[in-house]
């Protein structure tokens, strides 16, 4: 069987997030890849497969465009946005993708979440930004690839970081989470529905909330990921 290492992690972090009910039924799906080798290889969970009920061996491996290579069942149906991400984002070794409550709300009111407070600025560098919604000439000739391409011209035209902001909206639809592996992209996915949250109740108890302050986003934010971050202990 092909990377049982990593089977192993892709599985964990599935379970994880309906274990977190960030994924209520199937609605999600965790991936991880492999980078190094001859090709980078991709694993992603199974379509429609009760996160109870799957196992290492349900999992599907496809390279890095999405042709299987190993796995009996279908792979997920947000293959196509993964291997995207994959390819744009080289700097990233895990997605997660869910249907999380207040994530998917403010996906649904097609707003970015603002940066109201320093718990949204520890994890990302300013705004979880929205795409555009896919129009029906993109969602007619390819919606899933797509998709991860409407991900993507969003964060070349606003030049955002990947790793500084760890997550999209998609424009009617749901949140994107990833990181420099399966594990990480769960905690960006589970700290984005924290996030989605507060900034929720927030702009609910005042609409007229504001952004954070850039001078202390910024400080928060390099303190526990800048070159001289001080959060956490020296390993």
């Amino acid at each position: 069987m092909l990377l049982e290492s990593l089977r192993e992690q892709v599985l964990k972090a599935n379970q994880e997030i309906a274990r977190r009910g960030l994924a209520p039924h199937t609605f999600g799906n965790a991936s991880g890849i492999h980078r190094s080798g001859s090709q980078p290889l991709v694993v992603i969970k199974p379509s429609g497969v009760d996160y109870n009920a799957l196992t290492t061996a349900d999992l599907v491996v496809t390279d890095i465009n999405g042709k299987i290579l190993e796995g009996t069942l279908k792979p997920s149906s947000d293959l196509d946005t993964h291997t995207l991400l994959y390819r744009a984002f080289p700097q990233i070794g895990g997605i997660v993708h869910t249907h999380s409550e207040f994530a998917t709300s403010w996906a649904q009111a097609c707003k970015p979440i603002p940066c109201l407070g320093t718990t949204h600025a520890d994890y990302f560098h300013g705004s979880v930004p929205l795409t555009e919604p896919l129009t029906a000439e993109e969602v007619a000739s390819g919606y899933v690839r797509n998709t991860g391409e409407v991900i993507v011209r969003r964060f070349k035209a606003e030049n955002l970081d990947p790793i500084a902001v760890p997550g999209v909206l998609v424009a009617g639809h749901a949140p994107f989470a990833w990181g420099k592996n399966a594990h990480e992209a769960v905690e960006h996915a589970d700290v984005l529905e924290y996030i989605a949250r507060l900034a929720f109740r927030s702009v609910l108890l005042n609409p007229s909330s504001a952004d954070l302050p850039v001078h202390v986003r910024d400080h928060h934010y390099m303190r526990k990921h800048g070159p001289k971050a001080t959060y956490g202990q020296k390993r």
